[in-house]
């Protein structure tokens, strides 16, 4: 199975881009396929990608799709040609003409020729509509905004109402040109806040610093970064240092300083000194690369509501239009005295206001600009699908080490005990630790380099990690465990207390208790005004799961005013834990889990949503979570939270106006209160309104 990504080109249309998505689903073959109006984007699966090409030409020649390249990536869609103008312009002139001097034409011997002044100016506005509705009409689809708008001008026509025709193609005409700006002023305004893609690269050569693509630069030669420059691609600072932008990645706009030896990512900017880079990924694997791809992608995965109104749309037009058809035929059959033209004129007036552009078209931009926003801040959401699960959260479940907690683990206290020295319970237990890549390993190491100890590391062996418990080695001949109190209940170790305050470590030395290491954790700065914002949020239930003892988990949870939490979990039963605190979830909720994205894969693979917290530069976190954190910052989850709110509360204002308007006006229109101007400018304004609505969510 081939899973593709194309650019499509030649599609103005939001109902033809959903009827071309509905075609390609129902050919064999073709396993998904989703067309994405908001971004001109074709994601398919498929056993044969010319199957794809040959449905489309059969649906629509004059769709082109091109590979998602660099170059493509930078189009916002179709544009006005000045020629459309003109030929619009010159419409607009004889519209006018026949418009002021209808009545003195009428006096006149030459009156017939009236229908040829109205037919030109009629083509010249409505070429490009009529030509597309003959096209559908060619495919045997009769229910496609160009057919619906010939039919009706047509019937004005017939009926003699020639301003109105006319009037209704130029406005109908002036109503696409501007929704096809507003549209594309959309895309270009959620692509700006996903411009962090670097364009150059100025690597060394023998001869000197040549410039060149991100994508030629291959791993381990070096680049040079200017002050104002983008950082070309991930890689290590050689030499110099400066201020490093992160905003484009983090959504942070604090400068971090960088000096020779720390990380940098492709994407961020250097802001004050040179630096020399050693590249350590292709362009490719880059962050910035990764996250661009995340973030086109995500328009892949639909939301329920878009789902519900492409489905909507299909059979909302076909039923107007045989409303239309009653309303035009059964009164002058049924009354005695209601006349034909009065009841076909007010069917025409349905017509004109029947189009569903304004829902097809706003709701995915609305998405898309949702997701945007979200990324700018750091916040990357993998489908629209998250973005309705994000607003509708009622609980979230929170790890405790590196997420509420800074996890930077400090060793406060040594007790020592049957004569051990603090020196030989740090050496012991630092040998113990030295293989393992845990917090807590990593705390016990640093106190031990702190009071000068220097670890003879050929002396230790059979290094052991038992889950959930601790580590055993042998360290000069002596066997040595570090853990907690259920490791020294396993190992049948006398010891006089088995609960603690804090977070401790238990050092045994040849099955004798030789320390206890007292070990502190700090609670995030921002974790406080994260739980109040979730609550302030809606959100109902702040639930904690820590393999940490009972009073450790106690004090954090106390501070914060949490309203659960669970301690002493081993990894495999966070998941078990998980699964009770889901079912007790309000029902038609999303329950949400909040990890580091790579021990807590598992939990985040069965949570509704999986978010992963501090994720800049891991791939596993990218990989395994539905919304990716690119700070350690757990504020980011209350962002998420508001930010997709604010998304759904404006798909849904958008849905609520544009069918409002057009119940108004088909009701208006059945009872001969609206006339067909009235109707263009509800259409079209309509569809206006809500595509301005739509890119709000940028600016809040």
């Amino acid at each position: 199975m081939i899973d593709e990504t194309f650019r499509v080109k030649n599609i103005d249309c939001a109902s033809c881009a959903a009827k071309i998505e509905h075609g390609l689903k129902s050919v064999e073959g073709i396993e998904d396929a989703v067309l994405d109006f908001a971004t001109l984007t074709l994601h398919v699966k498929a056993m044969d990608l010319q199957r794809v090409v040959d449905k489309i030409q059969s649906m629509n020649p004059e769709v082109e799709l091109v590979p998602k390249t660099r170059s493509a990536e930078q189009d916002t869609g179709s544009h006005v040609s000045r020629n459309e103008v003109v030929v619009l312009c010159l419409s607009i002139l004889l519209f006018t003409a026949q418009l002021f001097s209808e009545d003195w034409i009428h006096r006149q011997p030459f009156a017939h020729l009236e229908i040829v002044i109205v037919l030109v100016a009629y083509v010249l506005a409505g070429w490009k509509v009529i030509v597309n509705a003959v096209k559908t009409i060619l495919r045997l689809d009769f229910f496609d905004e160009n057919v619906l708008m010939v039919i009706a001008t047509i019937g004005a026509i017939a009926i003699h109402a020639y301003s109105e025709a006319i009037g209704v193609m130029i406005f109908f005409k002036i109503g696409e040109l501007l929704q096809e700006a507003a549209v594309s002023r959309s895309r270009r305004s959620i692509r700006g806040l996903l411009n962090a893609r670097p364009d150059k690269a100025m690597v060394r050569t023998p001869d000197g610093y040549r410039e060149v693509h991100p994508e030629s630069v291959a791993v381990g030669e070096i680049v040079l970064v200017k002050p104002g420059e983008k950082i070309p691609l991930d890689g290590t600072i050689l030499s110099g240092s400066s201020q490093i932008d992160t905003s484009a990645l983090t959504g942070e706009f604090i400068p971090v300083i960088k000096n020779a030896g720390d990380p940098v990512m492709a994407g961020q900017i250097n802001k004050t000194g040179a630096l020399t880079v050693s590249i350590t990924k292709p362009f490719a694997e880059s962050s910035i690369s990764k996250i661009m791809d995340l973030v086109e992608n995500a328009t892949a995965k639909k939301a329920k509501t878009e789902k519900f109104i492409t489905t909507f749309a299909r059979y909302y037009t076909p039923m107007v239009v045989i409303i239309a058809a009653c309303i035009a035929l059964i009164p002058p059959l049924l009354m005695a005295d209601a006349s034909f033209e009065t009841w076909l004129y007010r069917a025409l007036v349905i017509l004109v206001i029947s189009c569903p552009c304004a829902l097809v078209i706003s709701i995915p931009l609305g998405y898309f600009g949702g997701i945007g926003k979200a990324s700018r801040n750091g916040i990357l959401v993998k489908g629209s699908n998250f973005i309705d699960a994000l607003s509708s959260i009622k609980t979230v479940v929170f790890d405790k080490t590196g997420t509420l907690t800074r996890g930077v683990f400090v060793v406060n206290d040594v007790i020592t005990l049957n004569g051990y020295s603090r020196t030989e319970v740090l050496e012991f237990a630092a040998a113990a630790e030295y293989q393992s890549t845990h917090p807590i390993a990593t705390s016990i190491l640093s106190a031990y380099t702190l009071a000068g100890g220097e670890l003879k590391t050929d002396r230790i062996s059979d290094h052991k990690s038992i889950d959930g418990k601790g580590v055993s080695a042998i360290y000069k001949e002596h066997s040595v465990l570090v853990g907690n109190d259920s490791l020294l209940h396993q190992e049948a170790v006398n010891h006089d207390q088995c609960v603690f305050e804090t977070t401790v470590a238990q050092v045994v030395v040849d099955g004798k208790l030789a320390g206890i290491l007292s070990i502190g954790d700090k609670i995030r700065s921002d974790a406080q005004i994260t739980i109040n914002s979730l609550r302030d949020n809606g959100v109902e239930q702040i639930v904690m799961l820590t393999g940490d003892n009972h009073c450790s988990a106690q004090a954090v949870s106390i501070e914060l005013g949490l309203d659960r939490y669970y301690s002493d979990l081993l990894p495999e039963q966070k998941v078990a834990v998980f699964e009770g605190i889901a079912q007790q979830a309000p029902k038609g909720s999303t329950i949400a889990f909040v990890g580091d994205g790579l021990n807590d894969a598992p939990v985040l693979a069965r949570a509704d949503v999986g978010i992963a917290m501090g994720a800049m530069g891991s791939d596993a976190a990218i990989e395994t979570a539905d919304v990716v954190l690119m700070t350690d910052s757990p504020f980011k989850v209350a962002e998420a939270v508001t930010i997709a709110r604010q998304t759904r509360k404006i798909v849904w204002q958008n849905i609520f106006l544009a069918l409002a308007i057009k119940g108004i006006f088909i009701s208006f229109g059945a009872f001969g209160l609206a006339s067909m101007w009235e109707a263009v400018f509800a259409d079209v304004g309509t569809a206006l309104l809500a595509i301005v609505n739509s890119s709000r969510i940028l600016r809040m």
